[in-house]
């Protein structure tokens, strides 16, 4: 069978404000289990950015091992991309970040490939805020090796062949929360209405942005008993509320009760409006947004939607103090200026 897609495309397809249509944001035909969760993720990737009006070769797509690390090759097929080493993903989006800034950076992982061999490498690029959209598919298991209970699994849930899993479960939104990351949401793979939106508000968003996506493995992991099966993420699910993102291009009209929404411009002028359903969370309160979490957890319930942004956080090039410029188009006399230069380095440490 073959992965490439056909050439063909109907005449009048819609095309978006830099001309593009749906098309052009394809990638290869997806090899994934038929009804994968993790292909509604890219399709929302690819719609997000098709409605943002990215070109393509604007994003670079990074990713680990894992059925979630194949999807990159299902979207976005004239972008930039890395397959790294398990657990790997955010070393190499750390170093193409630091060598070209002006890239849109996509991170696609997994709940092994972030919560178990990467568990390191993703406390530390949320830690140094790296300017990127970081998304984990998380299905609660090892889809490539026949399904046993991930890091992500909650106590109690059971996947079709398993017993019930003795451990706890780890939150990856608590902990970029409490890491320090700006920009922290969860969703489930079928709603595509909400995870569309924060795809397109990540983005948009001035360093590091984690989306957890639950996305049930429709092989190991969707028995009554598993916590991330479709049944039960629809039955106990909740949300934040309502979400619009409106991009600073658009005029910003929105309609909602006087103190039911919170409202949030991003760096760019982008504005965020979250139509409260829950008066309790507060959006840039990371006390807050992690006692809700905690709140549906002990109800037996998944949060999802935007959980917590605070767009003032500097990422790794402020922290750091990088030039403005992309360092990969810098000459060699810029990047070495010479001796004079280094004395006077020297000499401001003496």
């Amino acid at each position: 069978m073959s992965y490439l897609r056909p050439n063909f495309r109907h005449p009048d397809l819609k095309t978006n404000e830099i001309g593009y249509t749906k098309a052009d944001y394809e990638g290869g035909l997806s090899t994934l289990c038929a009804g994968c969760g993790h292909d509604s993720i890219g399709a929302s990737i690819l719609q997000a950015c098709f409605e943002l009006s990215i070109e393509p070769h604007r994003v670079a797509k990074l990713s680990g091992i894992g059925c979630s690390s194949k999807t990159p090759a299902y979207f976005l097929g004239a972008s930039h991309g890395f397959n790294s080493v398990h657990g790997r993903m955010p070393s190499v989006a750390t170093g193409a970040n630091l060598a070209n800034r002006d890239l849109i950076y996509l991170g696609v992982s997994g709940d092994g490939d972030t919560a178990s061999i990467g568990m390191g490498q993703f406390a530390h690029v949320v830690r140094r805020n790296l300017n990127m959209v970081y998304v984990v598919m998380n299905n609660g298991c090892y889809g490539l090796t026949k399904g046993q209970d991930s890091a992500t699994a909650d106590k109690g849930s059971a996947s079709k062949k398993g017993a019930p899993n003795p451990y706890e479960g780890i939150d990856l939104c608590e902990m970029a929360i409490q890491l320090g990351a700006g920009f922290v949401a969860r969703s489930f793979s079928g709603d595509k209405q909400q995870l569309t939106p924060l795809i397109k508000a990540a983005m948009s968003h001035q360093g590091f942005a984690l989306i957890d996506v639950v996305s049930p493995c429709v092989t190991f992991n969707n028995n009554a008993a598993s916590t991330k099966s479709y049944d039960f993420v629809r039955e106990h699910s909740e949300a934040t509320g309502t979400f619009d993102f409106v991009p600073m291009k658009d005029e910003i009209i929105t309609q909602y009760n006087a103190g039911d929404t919170e409202e949030v411009t991003l760096h760019d002028g982008s504005v965020v409006h979250l139509h409260k359903m829950s008066k309790e969370l507060k959006l840039n309160d990371r006390s807050s947004a992690m006692h809700e979490i905690e709140r549906y957890k002990s109800k037996g319930q998944i949060l999802t939607g935007l959980l917590y942004l605070d767009p003032l956080t500097p990422d790794t090039h402020e922290l750091l103090g990088t030039t403005d410029k992309a360092l990969n188009s810098l000459t060699e006399t810029q990047l070495c200026p010479g001796n004079a230069a280094l004395q006077s380095i020297n000499e401001s440490f003496r």
